[in-house]
């Protein structure tokens, strides 16, 4: 590592509990083009076991749009915010409620990392497959 490199890391230190919850209010917004927005042009979203990885902004507005579908009321308990230089990691449960139906929900694990303008470069979603069942199935 260079004394450059050392120099521009310094000075290119993010706010990653503040990009964090401004990307958490776009997804409780319901909002795809504010969710967009935190992005990078090439980034990454990948659900663990349910899709492969979807690269690029017109990719990841359909998905995220399919999202809000899947789970209408989508909404969000945070039960951990971990932060690190260039990511942070969300422990959290989605809840959601189909028309007519009870409130449902299952837990997930988020890990987002962020390129040195604050954006979103790649989003990792891990869910608890048994919960997610067993809510779509729910009476």
């Amino acid at each position: 590592m260079t004394a450059t490199t050392v120099l521009r890391t310094a000075a290119t230190k993010l706010d990653i509990a503040a990009i964090a919850e401004r990307y958490a209010a776009a997804w409780i917004a319901h909002d795809p083009a504010a969710i967009l927005a935190l992005h990078a042009p090439q980034s990454t979203f990948q659900a663990h076991g349910r899709t492969g990885a979807i690269r690029g902004i017109d990719a990841l507005r359909t998905e995220f749009t399919k999202v809000f579908e899947r789970y209408p009321g989508f909404g969000v308990e945070t039960h951990r915010l971990l932060l690190g230089e260039r990511h942070w990691t969300l422990d959290w449960t989605l809840t959601f409620e189909p028309p007519g139906k009870t409130r449902r929900q299952f837990r997930a694990l988020d890990v987002v990392e962020v390129d040195d303008n604050g954006l979103v470069t790649r989003k990792d979603t891990f869910f608890d497959f048994a919960q997610v069942k067993a809510a779509h199935e729910a009476a």
